[in-house]
C-alpha cells in the first residue's frame, strides 16, 4: 500500500520460506514514519539452495514493490535465525590490539564449519560490567558464506541496493523491545520454524530453532480433524485456543498438541538460561503469522505461568490512524521487515 514517498526512505525486506514481506520507512524530525508496505504469503517454499528460485524470488519483491507503489531502492534484509551461529563468550586479558585473532581463536572452537566457509561478526559486550574486570564479553556472529552470496545474487536481480544483512533476531530486537534493557525472550512463530531467542541489555544471549511452525499446526488439525488444508486453516485463525472445555473443544485439542514442542522449547530455553546465567526471563514476546492465533498468548501465559504478550512492531512508528485495525492484525508478520527498515533511521 503506497502512503507517500521519500528518497530518504528504506526498506526492510524479510525473504521467508513461504512469503516475502516488506515495510518502507522514514524518519520525519524525531519520528519513524510508515511509507509503504507490501507483502504475499502462502507461497511454494522459497528453497534459497536452488540457483532457480533466485529470479523467481526477485521477481516476487519487484511485484510487491510494484503494487506498493514502492520507488525507493535501498535495502536491508535478513538471514534466517536458524542458519546463521551466534556464540557469547568472554575473553580474559586481552588486548584491544589482540582481540581480532583472540575471538577468530575462540571461533574454531564453537563454529562447527570450516571458518574460511563463515562471514564472522563481533561485538564487545558492555553491560553488567564491574569494577576492575579485565574481561571482555563478545558476541560473535558467524554467517555462512555462501548463503550471504546466495542473497546478494538476489538483490542484484532485483535490482536493489542492499545496504546491509542482519539475523532476523537483531530486526525483532529493534521493532518490539525498542529501549527495553530486561530479560526478554523472543518467540518467532514462521511458517516452518520456530526460534526463540532470549534477550538481556538488547543482545541475543541464547539463540534456539526448532521445525515447528505453523504449517505444521495446521497439518496437525487436518491429521486430528479429518478436514482438508483449507478447512483447517480457517478454523485455526477462526477459533484458535479458544477454551478446551467449550463445545469446539477437537479444535484448540489440536492446535495444543500442535504447539507443544513450542511451550517444551520455551521452558527449555528459560531453564537453561537461568541455569547459566542465573537470571530469570521476565516476560515472552510472540511475533510470526501464528502469534495471531486467538487466545495463544493467553495459552501461553497459563500453561507457562508467565507474562506472554504479542508484539506491536508499530509501536514506535507513525502512520494514518485509519490503518491500525488493519496494521494490527498484520503486525506479526512484518515484525522482522519492520525491524529492518528501521535499522538505518533509528
Amino acid at each position: 500500500m503506497a502512503l507517500n514517498s521519500s528518497q530518504r526512505s528504506y526498506l526492510g525486506i524479510d525473504i521467508g520460506s513461504t512469503s516475502i514481506k516488506i515495510v518502507e520507512l522514514k524518519k520525519e524530525g524525531s519520528q519513524m514514519k510508515l511509507v509503504n508496505y507490501g507483502f504475499t504469503e502462502s507461497l511454494n517454499s522459497l528453497q534459497l539452495d536452488k540457483q532457480s528460485n533466485f529470479s523467481l524470488i526477485a521477481g516476487i519483491i519487484n511485484k510487491i514493490c510494484d503494487k506498493s507503489g514502492i520507488e525507493t531502492k535501498n535495502a536491508i534484509s535478513a538471514l534466517p535465525t536458524f542458519s546463521v551461529f551466534t556464540s557469547v563468550m568472554t575473553l580474559s586479558g586481552v588486548s584491544k590490539k589482540d582481540l581480532k585473532s583472540a575471538i577468530h581463536w575462540e571461533a574454531k572452537k564453537v563454529i562447527p564449519l570450516p571458518l574460511e566457509e563463515m562471514i564472522l561478526d563481533f561485538k564487545e559486550i558492555e553491560n553488567n560490567k564491574k569494577d576492575g574486570d579485565n574481561s571482555a564479553r563478545i558476541l560473535l556472529t558467524g554467517a555462512p558464506r555462501a548463503l550471504v552470496k546466495k542473497y546478494i545474487e538476489i538483490f542484484k536481480l532485483a535490482k536493489i541496493n542492499l545496504l546491509s544483512l542482519e539475523t532476523e533476531t537483531f530486526s525483532l530486537i529493534r521493532a518490539l523491545l525498542g529501549n527495553d534493557k530486561s530479560t526478554v525472550m523472543l518467540v518467532e512463530i514462521g511458517a516452518n520454524t520456530t526460534d526463540v531467542s532470549i534477550v538481556d541489555y538488547n543482545i541475543p544471549m541464547l539463540n534456539r530453532s526448532i521445525d515447528i511452525g505453523g504449517v505444521k499446526i495446521t497439518e496437525k488439525m487436518e491429521q486430528q480433524l479429518n478436514i482438508n488444508k483449507e478447512s483447517a486453516e480457517q478454523l485455526k485463525y477462526d477459533l484458535g485456543i479458544s477454551s478446551l472445555d467449550s463445545g469446539n473443544a477437537k479444535v484448540p485439542q489440536a492446535i495444543a498438541d500442535a504447539v507443544s514442542p513450542i511451550i517444551n522449547e520455551i521452558k527449555y530455553a528459560k531453564n537453561l538460561y537461568f541455569s547459566k546465567n542465573k537470571k530469570q526471563t521476565e516476560k515472552v514476546i510472540l511475533s510470526g503469522g501464528s502469534a495471531l492465533l486467538p487466545n495463544l498468548a493467553n495459552y501461553f501465559s497459563k500453561v507457562l505461568d508467565m507474562k506472554v504478550i504479542v508484539g506491536d512492531p508499530w509501536a514506535r512508528i507513525s502512520y494514518p490512524l485509519d490503518l491500525k485495525p488493519l496494521l494490527t492484525e498484520i503486525g506479526p508478520r512484518m515484525s522482522v521487515a519492520v525491524g529492518l527498515a528501521m535499522r538505518e533511521i533509528e
